[in-house]
């Protein structure tokens, strides 16, 4: 993958290593009709084995807290709901996807990664799970005037990516 400055960006091309995000696509259908994986209701499948739990929104809560009697209320006082997220060897990874043709709210959203990654690692620190915070953004964000809010992303842990991304980024493939 093409990196420009210091991000950890993709790039526009899909490959077999990477998973191409549209506005309107979601892991499920990505795993769906990728050639290496299958899906098992929200379980990911490869060569007939388990390798990762697609969790997002309220499943983050069904799967990984509701049974071990875990309240979300008693760790973190709002409950969060990420866009995407695949659990791959005790690690969540979380996916928002940022899409915008215009100047707009999403701007200042970019710069909440680093508040919502330490509630989601608090919050998954009581049944040890790591967390990755990840963003896909679209190509408007590829601006110049998007530049010191990259390095802010990168500067707090987090990462982005431009329309995909590498499997090897969320734990899976190489």
């Amino acid at each position: 993958m093409a990196r420009q400055r210091n991000e950890v960006g993709g790039g526009a091309r899909t490959n077999e290593n990477g998973l191409h995000f549209e506005q309107t696509t979601d892991l499920h259908t990505i795993f769906r009709t990728h050639r290496e994986y299958s899906l098992d209701n929200d379980y990911l499948i490869k060569n007939g084995n388990r390798v990762g739990l697609l969790c997002e929104k309220h499943k983050l809560y069904k799967y990984l807290l509701t049974p071990r009697n875990i309240d979300y209320k008693d760790i973190i006082s709002k409950k969060l709901l990420p866009d995407e997220a695949i659990l791959v060897n005790n690690c969540l990874y979380i996916i928002e996807k940022k899409f915008q043709g215009g100047a707009g709210s999403v701007d200042e959203k970019l710069q909440t990664c680093d508040f919502k990654k330490k509630q989601y690692a608090k919050l998954l620190a009581t049944v040890n799970i790591s967390v990755e915070y990840i963003y896909v953004l679209n190509d408007w964000f590829r601006q110049d005037v998007y530049r010191d809010v990259h390095e802010y992303i990168i500067s707090v842990g987090c990462k982005y990516f431009f329309n995909e991304i590498p499997l090897c980024e969320i734990g899976l493939g190489e």
